[in-house]
This record gives structure tokens, C-alpha cells and sequence, in this order.
């Protein structure tokens, strides 16, 4: 079963692959930031060696962003993401998982767990 691993954070600490520019890896000490770019790493070989990991992407900022919407036969097009708060989807992976709990497991793995949210959402095929 394929899953959606959706990466939350608030985009003024966004810079890939663990928003380095964020107060809890800024505050950590150098030791603390290897480990976590550390952890990231094994994760991505982990579930790239286990056949796991099917695609993955950091997106680019907010700013970047144009919502479109259609009523009534007109279009309309803002700049920005359609949510107003503080925290906008950063990037996401698909997982190939053996089901919902390991997908979970892997994403609690993701560093960007510890700076926002990581939402897992099953893929309908």
C-alpha cells in the first residue's frame, strides 16, 4: 500500500533537507545537528535499500505558491497558498509500506517531526 507522508513546518525556518534555519536546530549544539543530519540520512538509505521509498521532494516557499479557483465559469488566481497560517506544506515523500503502522513509524522518523507536523495519509489506487 502506498502512502503520503505530508511535511508541515512554518516556512520562515524552512531549508532543505531539515530546516536548518529553524530555533530548535539553531539552538541545538553542532554534535545534536549531525546527529539529526545524521538520522535523516540512515532514514532515506533505510527506506531506499528496502524498496520503501518510492519518490520524495522538498517543495519550494509559500511565496512561490498561486491558488487557482473557478466559479461560475471565471478563474481566479491569488499568490500564496490558499491556507492562512503559520504552518504550509514543506514536501512530502510517497512510502511503499506493508501498512498504516509502519508508514507511521517511518514518519516519526522524519527530523521535520520535531519542527512541525508530519501527516500520513494513505494513497487511493
Amino acid at each position: 500500500m502506498k502512502y503520503l507522508v505530508l511535511i508541515y513546518s512554518n516556512p520562515t525556518t524552512w531549508a532543505h533537507p531539515t530546516f536548518e534555519h529553524s530555533d530548535y536546530y539553531r539552538c541545538a549544539s553542532p554534535e545534536e545537528r549531525a546527529a539529526m543530519d545524521t538520522q535523516f540520512g540512515d532514514l532515506m538509505r533505510e527506506i531506499s535499500e528496502s524498496g520503501e521509498l518510492v519518490s520524495g521532494t522538498p517543495l519550494a516557499e509559500p511565496a512561490t505558491t498561486r491558488t487557482v479557483r473557478v466559479q461560475d465559469g471565471d478563474t481566479m488566481t491569488t499568490d500564496g497558498p490558499f491556507a492562512e497560517s503559520k504552518e504550509q506544506m514543506a514536501g512530502f515523500f510517497v512510502l511503499d509500506c506493508v501498512d498504516i503502522d509502519r508508514a507511521t513509524e517511518l514518519a516519526a522518523r522524519f527530523p521535520d517531526a520535531r519542527f512541525g507536523r508530519v501527516e500520513v495519509r494513505p494513497i487511493m489506487e
